[in-house]
């Protein structure tokens, strides 16, 4: 039987097939080729910008450069923190070939030290073999010159150098000036929420205290930059622009450093050491606060003791910030505005003014006490005077005059809290100053309202009236003591204590003018005159009379005894039967000549006794910027000695009355 043969391939399927498939493809390499070149005009065209942008940001880098800080100088143009070079040795571990051996060879030339070879590796971990890692921080003179005679046999290693923050007159402007360091996390927190973080990526440090936190938008500058071409290792290939930064502002404070430095000098004093029998220089515990009345720049501003803040510009120790901060003296505390004291009797021209102005007496009020007062129909406990016999018939002039305790008791008590304390108010007792540094506190002029919150009591009659005499619940800074004086002595103009005395942008001297508070109204003028009378008084009659003997001008004062501790009407003060930190603390204010007044002093002592025991200091300072001694090269030169101690504690505690002045 024969077989049928079938077809094996069908050729014109086949063809058909091919050609659908080339179609096919060709058709998919058309939509290919339209979707590359469709891709090609996004990113050539479309978003050329974008990836222009972000290849110039992998291959531009722009590199911050600090400013130069503000030099300050004082009233009469001497420096009183300036910018000095410090160089420190940094080695580019790529160009070392032996880094060990060049290590050991440091370590025996320029005398390194084992931690600063350990501090050297942990740095070196986390930077780029071709970025330089510093060895030493800073560098003394003489290693600087030893390296660069035998810099040849150290490539590699290189001396870098940069302006660092130096104030040459150490721990006599600390709490004046304050200090720079180097920027932590809190600092760059707060210039981030301030919006001015990139105008510090290359700074190093930032003002911390005083003035240089309070004008650090002047002292700072403005940041330059370089911008810089790097290869795709981070290592720079060229400098394709430099823009320079702008340098901070000088500015000239209203500190007389002359003064200042006399002002330290007159809170140290030279005792025998009971040990050696040698004589010592000791630092003593207090404030001195002087001032220009006519527009109250201060011309000094002393706490002691103090500290070099120096110590801090660079990075302080652990270990010597501990010392600092656990010392029983408190030298951190800045006394003049920070520490709290009861005013004592310095605020009785201010509450005679008060009583005038409202008509609680008149200047024909004359009143007679045995000694000691009582508040009127009731069985309450006596308050007493100094003096125990009284001092007879009492008006105003001589109640200021002689520091009558018993007069003011009865002001008091007349007035009544909520008129005192909104008067004293007026004198700035109860808030801030207004100074230009950030470090102050308000003290504590007391209401109703304030003592309900603090001790859950309500206020009793007893309570106004140690706050006639400045005791009690009132506390005050020796700032506020110069500021509620120098209102007396303008007849009630109100100015703000300040620093600042001048912006300089080259040779040219901006005079900054500070606005005032509003006046104390309404008080005539024969009030203030009254309260200007008896403070003059007081330095020639009164309790500061022998401390003011022989003046060559007319000075007019207030002295101040504050109490440490409550006494019972029963008990008599005796300071050698008192442990020192319990002592009366010692004050005093004024100012001169009496009616065209130059200078203002306030002074507190810690535990320095009867107010006149700080007036001798507010004369010397008074004769030295009215009568303007000439000092011969070697005092100037003991002056400008550092005045540093590590005694002395600062006592804020509340206190009760007091004896008079």
């Amino acid at each position: 039987m024969k077989k049928e043969r079938s077809q094996f391939r069908d050729h014109q399927a086949e063809v058909s097939l091919f050609k659908r498939r080339a179609l096919a493809g060709f058709i998919g390499i058309i939509i290919l080729s339209f979707v590359l070149i469709g891709n090609l005009y996004h990113l050539e065209v479309q978003d050329y910008s974008e990836y222009t942008a972000r290849s110039n940001d992998n291959r531009i880098k722009i590199i911050p450069v600090a400013p130069n800080r503000g030099r300050i100088y004082d009233r009469n143009g001497v420096i009183l923190a300036e910018n000095i070079p410090v160089y420190s040795l940094e080695i580019i571990p790529e160009k070392v070939a032996h880094l060990t051996e060049t290590l050991d060879s440091l370590k025996t030339f320029l005398g390194v030290t084992d931690d600063e070879i350990d501090s050297f590796m942990k740095d070196k971990k986390h930077t780029r073999p071709f970025m330089p890692v510093t060895l030493i921080d800073q560098m003394t003179e003489k290693q600087v010159a030893e390296f660069s005679v035998n810099e040849f046999h150290y490539p590699g290693v290189d001396v870098d150098a940069h302006l660092e923050r130096y104030y040459p007159y150490g721990s006599a402007l600390t709490h004046t000036l304050g200090y720079v360091a180097k920027i932590n996390d809190r600092d760059i927190k707060s210039l981030k929420e301030q919006g001015i973080y990139s105008n510090y990526k290359a700074t190093r440090t930032i003002g911390k205290l005083g003035v240089e936190r309070y004008y650090e938008d002047l002292l700072h500058g403005q940041s330059g930059y370089e911008k810089v071409e790097v290869n795709n290792r981070g290592r720079i290939i060229r400098t394709l622009e430099y823009v320079p930064p702008i340098s901070g502002k000088d500015i000239k404070l209203t500190i007389d450093l002359n003064l200042q430095l006399y002002a330290n000098k007159l809170l140290t004093e030279d005792v025998k050491d009971p040990k050696t029998g040698k004589m010592v220089t000791k630092t003593r515990r207090g404030a001195i606060v002087v001032l220009n009345p006519q527009d109250d720049g201060i011309l000094a501003m002393v706490s002691s003791p103090s500290y070099d803040p120096n110590l801090f510009v660079h990075g302080i120790t652990s270990k010597e910030y501990s010392k600092l901060l656990n010392s029983p003296a408190h030298p951190l505390v800045n006394r003049t505005t920070l520490g709290v004291y009861p005013p004592g009797s310095t605020v009785k021209p201010q509450i005679a003014v008060a009583a005038l102005a409202t008509g609680v007496i008149t200047p024909n009020t004359v009143r007679n006490n045995p000694g000691w007062w009582r508040i009127p129909n009731s069985k309450s406990r006596k308050f007493r005077d100094d003096v125990r016999w009284g001092h007879g018939n009492v008006d105003v002039y001589k109640a200021i005059e002689q520091s009558v305790d018993t007069f003011f008791y009865q002001v008091a008590y007349d007035m009544g809290i909520d008129r005192l304390s909104t008067w004293m108010n007026k004198f700035g007792y109860g808030e801030p100053t207004g100074i230009d540094i950030k470090e102050e506190t308000s003290g504590n002029m007391p209401t109703r309202q304030w003592k309900l919150a603090h001790t859950k009591q309500p206020w009793y009659q007893g309570d106004t009236i140690p706050i006639g005499i400045g005791q009690g619940y009132w506390t005050a800074t020796p700032m506020q003591i110069a500021k509620a004086t120098s209102v007396v002595a303008n007849s009630g103009v109100v100015h703000r204590p300040h620093l600042l005395y001048a912006i300089l942008d080259g040779k040219k001297e901006d005079i900054v003018k500070f606005k005032d508070f509003p006046k104390v109204e309404p008080v005539p003028l024969k009030d203030w005159q009254i309260a200007q009378e008896g403070m003059h008084l007081v330095t020639t009659k009164g309790t500061a009379r022998k401390e003011f003997k022989n003046l060559a001008y007319e000075a007019a004062g207030k002295t101040g005894t504050s109490q440490v501790y409550t006494m019972s009407d029963t008990q008599n003060y005796d300071a050698n039967e008192v442990a020192e930190h319990l002592r009366d603390h010692a004050l005093f204010t004024g100012f001169a000549p009496l009616h065209d007044p130059k200078v203002l002093v306030s002074v507190i002592l810690e535990h320095g006794g009867w107010g006149r025991n700080a007036a001798p200091l507010a004369r010397k300072i008074m004769d030295y910027v009215l009568v303007k001694p000439t000092l011969d090269p070697a005092a100037q030169k003991q002056l400008k000695s550092d005045v540093t101690s590590t005694e002395t504690p600062v006592d804020v505690s509340k206190t009760a009355e007091i004896k008079a002045n």
